[in-house]
């Protein structure tokens, strides 16, 4: 078809072709695609490695320098609420061009290079339903066309992203790489294209530069359209002055309720069980984690944790056998011993018992009682996972160890820290465990993280 258009066939890369798929049998399997023009294949297994050869790397390597326009052509059909990445084109550590499909939280993710940073483009669209879906993304500089079913979906103004490829780069499909990533359904007509607007390849009949009839009579109604809604809007402007000029003399200010309590705005209080100081602005409350000043030890001592403070306190460590223990850890020899005020005293209490066979008894790490896997006791903001020799806690996405202290976890405020993806004409407000992109006043909704 891109032929047909007049393009260059060395400014395209078939992947599927170039892949050889039809010699990969590990994991993917030749089934029926959207269409017999082209081979379709299944990808189900996580055990592959679909990735191209070293002739095929130079070859995208030398067609992406220095190239400002490309586009990335797929047809697919995601098995629904599946996650997993369409193409990923990187080398050991970062990704350079990255289309990923996640039917978790019905997202599009691109992840491509700015700067020597990564940075991901967020499109809310479910593509993993089950049906086939053509899906085209266009780069022409810094800016971004998404196309779904040849439907404008999204269009974006971006940082350019980086198109000098290192040496060391890869391309892979349906997968990151060895282990993440992997993607449940079928892919057919995978393509890269280096001319502009390349989605027309996928959709000719978008390719159009002059009005059918039937496009003209569709701008005259809609100019119509537009001049009833300019008379609408002329006169509930006009009632809005009217009001405004009425409530000069008032004042409004936004508020925060917490729990109960109302704090007026720029009102300041402190969360103790979180550690949190937190200021009401403009109806959001902004909550910052309380710094704990350096803390430095004796040699006899160790920071720890201790319940009911918010900064780490240095207590008198125990050695036992070479063995380093803190305040309140445990060491199991003869009999059950805790580190307390510098010194091992013997622990009487008994463990309890165990609901769970002996083969998923875990003993975390110092401690004396074994624990049933997915026993070991966290904070609400962290969850246990467990290993082979031992259970331990980890913070839950969205929120950060306090102190160093993963079984102790703290939300992290994405805004401050600017990891969020807010674009302009919003304002990021923190939540636990996430944020929301607020729109600015006089600004309208685009989609979760742009107002226009």
């Amino acid at each position: 078809t891109a032929v047909g258009f007049g393009m260059d066939p060395d400014l395209q890369i078939d992947i599927i072709t170039e892949l050889d798929l039809v010699n990969t049998t590990l994991g993917v399997t030749q089934v029926s695609g959207l269409h017999n023009a082209s081979k379709a294949f299944l990808f189900q297994d996580t055990e592959r490695e679909i990735h191209a050869a070293p002739h095929v790397s130079e070859k995208l390597i030398q067609l992406f320098r220095n190239k400002s326009e490309f586009t990335f052509l797929a047809t697919l059909q995601q098995k629904p609420s599946t996650s997993g990445v369409v193409l990923s084109i990187r080398d050991l550590e970062h990704s350079y061009f990255e289309l990923e499909s996640s039917g978790l939280r019905d997202e599009i993710r691109y992840h491509y290079r700015f700067n020597e940073r990564t940075r991901t483009e967020v499109f809310p669209y479910r593509l993993a339903d089950g049906q086939w879906h053509k899906i085209a993304v266009s780069l022409s500089a810094s800016h971004l066309l998404l196309h779904v079913d040849c439907n404008r979906i999204y269009e974006r103004v971006i940082d350019p992203p980086e198109t000098n490829l290192t040496p060391e780069s890869n391309l892979w499909l349906g997968q990151r790489n060895r282990r993440h990533g992997f993607f449940k359904g079928v892919i057919q007509d995978v393509k890269v294209i280096f001319i502009p607007n390349g989605y027309i390849t996928q959709c000719p009949n978008l390719n159009r530069t002059c009005p059918t009839c039937s496009d003209f009579l569709s701008l005259v109604q809609g100019i119509m359209d537009l001049q009833e809604l300019l008379a609408k809007m002329t006169a509930k402007l006009n009632y809005a002055e009217t009001r405004l000029s009425q409530l000069e003399d008032c004042h409004c200010e936004k508020t925060c309720q917490v729990n109960g309590l109302i704090y007026r705005d720029k009102d300041s209080w402190v969360e103790d069980d979180h550690c949190r100081n937190c200021t009401c602005k403009s109806g959001a409350v902004e909550c910052r984690r309380m710094s704990c000043p350096p803390l430095e030890c004796p040699p006899d001592a160790l920071p720890v944790h201790v319940d009911s403070q918010c900064c780490k306190v240095c207590k008198a460590k125990c050695i036992y056998g070479g063995k380093v223990l803190a305040e309140g850890q445990r060491v199991l020899t003869k009999s059950c011993r805790e580190c307390r005020n510098g010194v091992l005293v013997k622990v009487t209490e008994t463990c309890p018992p165990l609901n769970c066979s002996e083969k998923d008894h875990v003993l975390p790490e110092n401690q004396c009682c074994s624990v049933c896997r997915e026993g070991h006791r966290c904070g609400e903001n962290s969850e246990c996972k467990n290993w082979n020799t031992k259970a331990t806690c980890e913070c839950k996405n969205g929120y950060l160890s306090v102190q160093g202290d993963s079984a102790y976890c703290e939300d992290i405020d994405e805004c401050a820290a600017k990891m969020h993806y807010c674009h302009a004409n919003t304002v990021c407000v923190n939540l636990p465990g996430s944020y929301r992109c607020d729109c600015v006043v006089g600004y309208v909704r685009v989609d979760d993280f742009s107002c226009t």
